[in-house]
């Protein structure tokens, strides 16, 4: 069997959709960590979001269902818990296509040491706090309703402005 360049496989793999959230691929949601060869196999290497995650099942036969419809016969799917998946991996692109789907994308980097810095804590000592722009008008006028949204992986605000809810992506 010849094998298909890995970049090739990287397009592929960039038109599979996350099943919790469609409008964005796991390459864009960056738990696509390596594309390999390994005697005629395919190896491709992911990172679940969180431990548990379950929606890994899915995405691991949408890998293979989609690297099989291209005549890549030959997959072997390895899971790699470590280092752990972080919202810092998603693309810019990702983040735009979950801003324009409704989702506010993470609005800090994970590992971010600007929040240590004398600059961002306020005159009480503690952190200030994180300001999630609405996806819907851009307003920085929200609020948190839950720690928990649709997914675990999400927050619930309310925009103040134009007072409809929506999900955060937590920074994780």
């Amino acid at each position: 069997m010849m094998m298909t360049d890995s970049t090739q496989i990287w397009t592929w793999l960039a038109g599979v959709a996350d099943p919790e959230i469609p409008v964005i691929s796991i390459v864009d949601l960056g738990i696509v960590r390596a594309v390999d060869w390994d005697d005629g196999v395919c190896i491709v290497t992911v990172t679940p979001t969180y431990s548990g995650c379950p929606a890994m099942m899915v995405i691991n036969e949408s890998i293979t269902a989609t690297l099989n419809s291209h005549g890549v016969t030959q997959v072997r799917i390895k899971n790699q818990i470590s280092p752990a998946w972080t919202t810092d991996w998603m693309s810019e692109a990702g983040k735009d296509k979950l801003r324009g789907y409704g989702i506010a994308p993470p609005e800090q980097q994970v590992i971010d040491i600007s929040r240590l810095s004398k600059g961002s804590i306020n005159g009480l000592g503690r952190p200030e706090k994180l300001k999630v722009s609405c996806p819907n008008c851009g307003s920085l006028s929200t609020s948190c309703s839950s720690q928990f949204g649709s997914t675990p992986c999400k927050a619930l605000y309310r925009c103040h402005d134009c007072l409809e809810p929506f999900d955060y992506f937590k920074c994780h």
